[in-house]
């Protein structure tokens, strides 16, 4: 199967979240939702240093962190009340290979340890492995523990780390763990993450 570009403007609907398109008019409400220390404390956007206590400097961050050009890039939103608790972005859409890379994902603390990032996880690998891609790349800091523990949750497969892979904000260099899930493996991911969001639910 040849692997095409999920329609950027699609929603992706979950029982909890919504995923849509990420727009400039969203900024306020997303800073709001992650623009807070303890999101960049584990290594997201560059680790602590880069983190801005200010809309206009952290807007001018995100515009230029963010997968804009190359991804879709979403903003996660509760269903009830359509409000947004983060972003997470399809990247790296290497078609003519079928991979993907899930990344570029921040919730509000208030989202930690809830369904909502497994569930935004089955809509994405779902519409990956629905639009043909063979292999979904998910990665974080290697010192991003929690990071590391959520995407593992999720089922996907360690494949090792990539050492001095980019400058942190702070100027140490990031070493990067990679993970990734394969279209065989996907009906046995989509399942545990179904049994795991059920349970949740009940």
């Amino acid at each position: 199967m040849t692997a095409r570009r999920p329609d950027p403007a699609a929603v992706l609907e979950g029982a909890t979240v919504r995923l849509r398109a990420l727009t400039l008019d969203d900024l306020p409400d997303l800073f709001d939702a992650i623009g807070h220390p303890e999101v960049f404390a584990g290594g997201w956007g560059g680790g602590p240093a880069a983190y801005r206590d200010t809309y206009e400097d952290w807007r001018a961050f995100i515009l230029g962190y963010l997968a804009w050009e190359t991804g879709n890039v979403y903003a996660v939103t509760l269903r009830d009340g359509d409000r947004i608790v983060g972003t997470t972005t399809l990247g790296d859409l290497d078609l003519t290979n079928g991979s993907a890379h899930i990344g570029w994902t921040a919730y509000a603390p208030e989202a930690w340890g809830t369904r909502v990032n497994a569930e935004a996880k089955r809509l994405l690998l779902g519409s990956a492995f629905d639009h043909g891609f063979e292999r979904v790349k998910l990665q974080a800091d290697v010192l991003n523990e929690r990071s590391r523990t959520a995407i593992l949750r999720l089922g996907a497969q360690f494949e090792g780390v990539l050492r001095h892979t980019q400058p942190r904000a702070d100027g140490t260099w990031r070493d990067t763990a990679v993970y990734s899930i394969l279209r065989e493996e996907w009906p046995a991911v989509r399942a545990g993450l179904d049994e795991r969001l059920a349970a949740q639910t009940a």
